[in-house]
């Protein structure tokens, strides 16, 4: 049985513990509120250029951009992985890892070869030991995205889908719903999906008209469609971060509490018994002197 000392050691380490997970609860409520700001003040940018994308796209069935096409021809598909750079999140990285480890199995159950591309350590770590075939990546992204750093790593497999090397590209990173839920999912990012270059058809028709040419407009607007389809992307697993971190870390503060309640408990009953053994000591003395 624990003596009385190595139960007060045990109370004190988790108490120890206790402030820093709650700590880190705080810190985690604070960057939430600021990467919900950050996620919800880019769907506006994102909204309208799809809606413009869309209107162009359909506005001029004559010229077909590349990321608008199926390559059938190719025989690898790219995965872009958005996890997070740190732990301590709960299972939010397990969820988008797994989503990631069944779409590269199917790809290689049809013949074809995965080319991934890793945002975030967590992901980066997980490619590289199921010796995934990985293109890029780039890590330690802060609390804030920057597309500077994004758009590198992502551009190799533009490029390769561009060349003809990729029949798809998707991404996966976990999409924020609300504080207590985060999903992860699997998005397909080229070629352009019908849902994502849907028409408003509610709206007017727009007709445009194009300088320099048709083609420089359309593959300029379409890279920043792209481009903020990946921000948003990475801005939305941000938020998810520091929602599921700060539940992760209150569940953590409550267990911790309960721990301590349990050890006080057991350290008062231990502290008890050896009263009683002390005064049971004492009294068979006097009687044995009696």
């Amino acid at each position: 049985m624990a003596t009385g000392k190595e139960i007060r050691g045990k109370i004190k380490s988790v108490e120890n513990t206790k402030k820093i997970t709650k700590a880190m609860e705080m810190v985690a409520a604070s960057k939430m509120r600021k990467a919900q700001d950050r996620m919800r003040a880019a769907r506006p940018y994102s909204e309208k250029i799809r809606s413009i994308a869309a209107n162009l796209s359909h506005a001029n069935p004559e010229y077909s951009h590349p990321y608008l096409t199926s390559q059938p021809g190719a025989k690898k598909v790219g995965i872009i992985l958005v996890t997070t750079d740190k732990g301590l999140c709960g299972g939010m990285n397990t969820n988008a890892l797994r989503l990631v480890t069944a779409k590269i199995r199917e790809v290689e159950q049809q013949g074809m070869e995965p080319l991934t591309v890793a945002i975030g350590n967590k992901g980066y770590g997980f490619l590289r030991r199921v010796n995934a075939r990985l293109a890029s990546h780039v890590t330690q992204l802060g609390d804030t995205p920057h597309l500077e750093q994004l758009i590198g790593p992502i551009k190799v497999l533009l490029d390769a889908y561009e060349e003809g090397t990729l029949s798809a590209v998707y991404v996966c990173y976990t999409k924020f719903v609300n504080t207590m839920r985060q999903e992860p999912v699997l998005q397909q990012l080229l070629p352009l999906s019908d849902d994502h270059m849907r028409q408003d058809e509610t709206g007017p028709s727009w007709d445009y008209i194009y300088e320099p040419d048709v083609q420089t407009v359309v593959d300029d607007l379409l890279m920043r469609y792209v481009e903020a389809l990946i921000y948003q992307a990475v801005a939305e697993n941000m938020a998810s971060e520091q929602s599921a971190r700060m539940v992760a870390m209150k569940a953590a503060s409550d267990n911790a509490g309960s721990v301590i309640g349990e050890l006080k408990l057991v350290y008062n009953k231990t502290r008890q018994a050896a009263i009683t053994k002390e005064l049971s000591e004492i009294v068979s003395g006097a009687a044995a002197v009696g």
